[in-house]
């Protein structure tokens, strides 16, 4: 396997943290999400019931869940390196009759990227939708976790795509 550009393994092929020592700190952003579907009948009871369930409240829960997680990334992904977040939002909504969307916004002034702390945020929110649900189905599916935007470091990302 060619890991040549792979900035997490060494010359030797071994797995390595990334050395941020010489960078530059700058003003970091990136913003992932999930998408939770639902089956039609348990969607319409969940904005039936302003998405509260026996559980609790079920965006409040995702929200607190999704921003520790995100505070946590560090001690979940080997190396990833562990972050002072400066903001972590939530927007989360239904789209469309039966998916719900989840963006998770992570910032810091930092010398590297906060993408995973973005995509950890999201995921862990969705799995916690899912656990919240999952008493009305099992049919319930998290999906499309993916990176949306990321900016102020080597590469910028707009709407899923690179910028030059």
């Amino acid at each position: 396997m060619d890991t040549e550009g792979l900035s997490h393994v060494d010359a030797g092929g071994r797995p390595r943290m990334v050395d941020v020592g010489a960078k530059v700190a700058t003003a970091r952003r990136a913003v992932a999400q999930a998408v939770v579907r639902f089956p039609a009948d348990v969607a319409a009871e969940l904005q039936r019931t302003g998405m509260r369930g026996k559980k609790g409240a079920i965006v409040d829960t995702a929200i607190v869940a999704g921003t520790m997680a995100a505070k946590r990334t560090y001690e979940l992904i080997p190396f990833c390196h562990p972050l002072a977040l400066e903001r972590c939002d939530f927007a989360i909504e239904f789209v469309s009759a039966t998916e719900l969307r989840i963006r998770c916004e992570v910032g810091i002034t930092h010398k590297t990227g906060v993408e995973m702390e973005a995509l950890t945020g999201a995921s862990v929110a969705a799995l916690t939708v899912y656990d919240m649900c999952k008493a009305l189905s099992h049919e319930i599916v998290v999906a499309e976790v993916a990176l949306i935007e990321k900016s102020g470091g080597k590469r910028d990302l707009v709407a899923g795509r690179p910028q030059e």
